[in-house]
């Protein structure tokens, strides 16, 4: 597999260079590219925050691994709900632009920096990245890379790591989901919502509680014990099924849902945010929905929570990895679900696959919560020429 992976890397190399030999043969504003210039690739690149009409497929120079660090030829990439909300500047302390999103990719080790151990040119692999994964080759520090199972495939592997490892850390290490207990999750036919599901079957008795738009309810049925419309009175709907209400919130919409999430955990229950989705109703960044949602908040009171015996907790996979340096806990995580996909417990979902050149129709898919598990670009694949419902031409 090695072998095969590495010869494929060295095919896909001289590409690339071929490639680069031919638009220096054909020349550019900045003038001919001369032999041992920096060799160049593919990437998505967000010029600046706004519409769908701010990203585009672009020539950048290609990284090289520095100390730490590894050099992986990507082959799929991850779009998560975090990336519409960098898209739109509507997050935290959002980095400078132009940049390349994407926080999760698969592929093939192409290089070692100095220091690295474990891993070898040719082997297939997954990473978290802090930006830059939409891109033909990506280098990561080693402590986020990890081998990827034989009978896995580059989608899915793409499709595994902010899924599953947000799943798990929610619901082990955060909330101790533990046999007999049950669990709300909102957008269950997400990429998420459907680990989640996954990940409480492998404890006995846990009723799951979700929802969903009422089109994905028969793709998911099977996945969850109670589906809900998302639009529907579900605070009503468990209560009249669980009349103390759930053990577990998971909560990646906030607004208004978070004091219904709050009103329905049992005593020693545990309520999670993890995202604001209901934050994002347009293309672009809107300062109103931001507020809306803000004040739809039910400002938390400490000595209620004390009288009611609850938690209320948040989860960042990203700040945890790339701020508060918790890489190995993370690498623990990812050990459990690698075993348990190898039993055949887990298995990633994926939607769709996209070339690089369709992100804006992959990314208004999410934003219309169309998809059901996880859409993934894959960098080899060739842009569909007309596409049925173009989003390109959307307007800021």
């Amino acid at each position: 597999m090695a072998k095969e992976g590495a010869q494929r890397a060295e095919e896909t190399e001289q590409m690339i260079e071929k490639e680069g030999g031919k638009e220096a043969a054909e020349g550019s504003a900045a003038g001919s590219l001369r032999a041992g210039d920096t060799k160049e690739m593919r990437a998505v690149v967000l010029s600046a925050f706004g519409g769908l009409n701010k990203l585009r497929v672009s020539k950048k120079a290609m990284p090289e691994p520095q100390e730490g660090e590894l050099k992986i030829r990507v082959k799929a990439c991850g779009l998560n709900f975090i990336d519409l909300m960098v898209r739109q500047g509507n997050i935290d302390n959002p980095p400078k632009t132009p940049l390349v999103p994407g926080f999760e990719c698969s592929g093939i080790v192409e290089a070692l920096g100095d220091s690295v151990k474990g891993f070898e040119i040719g082997d297939r692999v997954m990473a978290f990245v802090n930006y830059n994964a939409w891109a033909e080759v990506v280098c990561t520090p080693v402590e986020f890379v990890y081998k990827i199972p034989d009978d896995m495939s580059f989608s899915e592997a793409a499709a595994f790591p902010m899924n599953f490892v947000t799943a798990y850390m929610m619901l082990f290490e955060v909330a101790n989901l533990r046999e007999g207990m049950s669990v709300l999750v909102h957008s269950a036919g997400g990429g998420v919502g459907q680990a989640v599901a996954q990940l409480c079957s492998t404890i006995p008795n846990v009723t799951v509680f979700g929802t969903a738009s009422s089109f994905k309810h028969e793709a998911i049925k099977d996945s969850v014990t109670h589906l809900f419309d998302r639009n529907a009175d579900y605070v009503q709907e468990v209560k009249r099924i669980s009349t103390d209400g759930v053990d577990i919130v998971l909560d990646c919409l906030c607004g208004e849902n978070t004091g219904k999430g709050l009103s329905l955990l049992k005593p020693l229950g545990t309520y999670i945010l993890y995202g604001s989705s209901n934050m994002v109703t347009g293309e672009t960044k809107s300062f109103f929905s931001f507020a809306k949602s803000w004040w739809q908040v039910e400002k938390v009171n400490p000595i209620k929570l004390y009288e009611e015996n609850k938690v209320i907790a948040g989860f960042s996979l990203l700040n945890l990895l790339f701020k508060q340096n918790r890489g190995g806990l993370i690498k623990s995580v990812m050990d459990k679900l690698l075993n348990l996909y190898n039993n055949k417990k887990i298995k990633p979902v994926v939607d769709s696959l996209w070339a690089l050149e369709e992100v804006k129709e992959a990314m208004q898919r999410i934003h219309d919560r169309g998809n059901i598990g996880k859409l993934i670009l894959d960098v080899e694949k060739a842009p569909t020429p007309l596409m049925a419902n173009d989003s390109t031409e959307t307007s800021e």
